[in-house]
């Protein structure tokens, strides 16, 4: 594995108990490197369960026992009780309560302020989205406005995905449902314009929760009829926006030592899945191995082609 830079940055997606999969790769990392993960990174952003991730380690918890937890407390998050069977016909599929009691028991009466002033401090980003004012939160320790959050309703609001859990404070839901399910721009722009990191001197690493197999055989794409395109368009819209924020960070800061990675699902594995923890953690040995790789995502480094000269049209190119 390549060396770091001066400064390192994390950027988490989001994805439910496929956390697991981050959680368990940067335990590799951790045993690799021989030390814990908030000792490598200094800035952690995270959406939805990379928000989980991102408060963890800004708590200085290990990631092998950030793995544990979904471990422990995911068949706790996502019981099945009536409201799972009766679903759409209740409105949601879980009760909030068991996903704080759970972040409770890790993060206890924390507030985003003591990231800040931590020794060593931490920059900890957790994205949600206020439906109050339709806009995406970026909840900082470093703002007055964010600083006595606790960290509990911070992480739980990114969590909160809609139709899984109650929306919280009835206004306050998944930071995904914006622009940033993928945060890993957001994690480039903090670090140069808000932390006053030179890229040159950075290296950020976006980890994903797995890459759903949501591509379809032309004749079957075919024969499907008007309900059944919901997911396909969903999963095809999801993956752009995932794909979209790679490109712009490598657009707009080039000098970033920027590593993206990512691991194929080989069958989906829904957000819910507690009962699939050991197969995600399978998963999260496949990105350990990637990371201690340098095995980047095919996502990255797709550079744009230009279009053939035509003579009124194209700039006139340099030879």
């Amino acid at each position: 594995m390549k060396p770091f830079r001066k400064h390192v940055a994390l950027a988490v997606d989001g994805g439910g108990i496929r956390g697991v999969v981050v959680t368990q790769a940067l335990a590799m990392l951790e045993e690799a490197l021989g030390k814990p993960a908030h000792e490598m990174f200094q800035l952690a952003v995270g959406t939805s369960t990379g928000a989980i991730i991102a408060a963890g380690l800004g708590a200085h918890i290990r990631a092998q026992e950030m793995t544990q937890l979904y471990r422990q407390e995911g068949p706790q998050i996502f019981r099945r009780s009536w409201r799972t069977a009766l679903f759409p016909l209740s409105k949601v599929r879980y009760p909030g309560e068991g996903l704080a009691e759970a972040l409770h028991t890790y993060f206890g009466e924390r507030r985003m302020g003591d990231f800040w002033i931590s020794q060593p401090p931490m920059d900890v980003v957790i994205t949600a989205f206020d439906l109050a004012e339709n806009r995406t939160r970026f909840v900082k320790p470093w703002k007055e406005e964010y600083a006595d959050w606790p960290v509990v309703k911070a992480v739980q609001a990114s969590c909160t995905v809609p139709t899984y859990f109650p929306v919280v404070e009835d206004r306050y839901i998944d930071g995904g449902v914006g622009s940033y399910a993928n945060p890993c721009y957001l994690a480039a722009y903090e670090a140069q314009q808000c932390l006053g990191w030179d890229p040159a001197e950075t290296t950020l690493i976006s980890l994903g929760t797995g890459r759903e197999p949501h591509a379809y055989a032309p004749e079957k794409a075919g024969q499907l009829w008007a309900w059944d395109w919901l997911m396909p368009m969903l999963g095809a819209f999801l993956q752009s926006a995932y794909d979209q924020q790679v490109h712009l960070v490598e657009t707009y800061f080039p000098e970033l030592d920027f590593r993206r990675f990512q691991v194929d699902l080989e069958q989906p594995i829904e957000m819910d899945a507690a009962d699939q923890v050991d197969r995600l953690a399978g998963y999260g040995v496949r990105l350990g191995r990637m990371i201690l790789n340098d095995a980047v995502d095919r996502a990255q480094g797709v550079s744009p082609k230009l279009a053939p000269e035509k003579a009124g049209l194209t700039a006139a190119r340099k030879e």
